[in-house]
């Protein structure tokens, strides 16, 4: 478990952590930007205050348990995990390279601490699903199981299935948290597909459901102390996020779903990142 820190010290590591996406992205050459980079704050307040876990050892068989079901933001994941001890940062250049540990989806058996292989979008609830009851039925109560999802990708069938799996067989040690940055890769989520009354669908498959501002940490970390106080019901958190959050240029802008920075763009975005959009000196000018 990380020790506690501040929410100025987190909002300080959600910003280094978004300067390594954009790094990890222009090297790489390819991936996804706007996602992770609106992930940040979730992933930081995950990682490093609402999480039982042990980077020194991936496997302890009492940590909370992670689900990434949209897994073209694993950068944001990454950057995460070697922030928190998992590896040293200097892997993280190799971000979809030939043989790396870091893939563009990530891959559990590849590198410790990934608790699960995700390419299909979709997938990630009906994985949870089936861990939280698993550990229901072995009569485990102190782990939480944690799954993040895009709002994009509940346009799947699948996902209602999970959702309706969940609700019937009660499932509160499952938390789920929808990043609702109200983009995918085709255009914003209401013209491709609407998904609203979003908050009314999932109570009505037996969900206690909150929304929250995802880009507000405090909130983050409240929301899932909310939720494991909840019984009889899984919980949807449901996170407004900005995607492209810190880069001006990438802020609300589709077309950066799928899209990395090229090198005269990853620059700008560093010094935007670094300086707070000017409001700081960067020791980097």
């Amino acid at each position: 478990m990380q020790s506690k820190r501040s929410i100025k010290q987190l909002e300080l590591i959600a910003n280094e952590i978004r300067q390594d996406i954009i790094e990890m992205l222009e090297h790489a050459g390819s991936g996804h930007s706007a996602g992770p980079l609106g992930l940040a704050d979730i992933f930081t307040a995950l990682y490093f205050d609402i999480l039982n876990h042990n980077p020194k050892d991936p496997d302890w068989e009492d940590r909370d348990i992670l689900i990434l079901s949209n897994g073209h933001c694993v950068p944001v994941r990454y950057a995460t995990m070697a922030r928190a001890g998992y590896f040293d940062r200097k892997e993280l250049l190799t971000l979809r390279k030939l043989g790396s540990r870091l893939q563009g989806h990530p891959e559990r058996l590849r590198l410790p601490g990934l608790e699960s292989t995700s390419g299909p979008l979709g997938s990630g609830l009906s994985q949870a699903c089936g861990i939280a009851l698993g550990h229901r039925m072995d009569n485990i109560t102190h782990r939480w199981v944690y799954v993040v999802m895009g709002d994009g990708e509940t346009d799947e069938g699948n996902v209602w299935e999970a959702a309706m799996f969940a609700g019937a067989n009660h499932l509160s040690n499952l938390i789920a948290i929808v990043d609702r940055n109200n983009i995918q890769i085709d255009g914003t989520t209401e013209m491709v597909l609407s998904l609203e009354d979003y908050r009314a669908k999932w109570e009505a498959f037996g969900w206690h459901v909150l929304e929250i501002d995802g880009n507000n940490i405090e909130d983050v970390i409240d929301a899932c102390a909310m939720g494991r106080a909840i019984v009889e019901k899984p919980v949807m958190i449901i996170a407004h996020t900005v995607p492209g959050k810190g880069v001006d240029f990438m802020e609300y802008d589709f077309h950066w779903h799928g899209a990395p920075p090229n090198y005269e763009q990853a620059v700008k975005a560093l010094k935007e990142l670094r300086t707070l959009r000017g409001k700081i000196r960067s020791e980097h000018e």
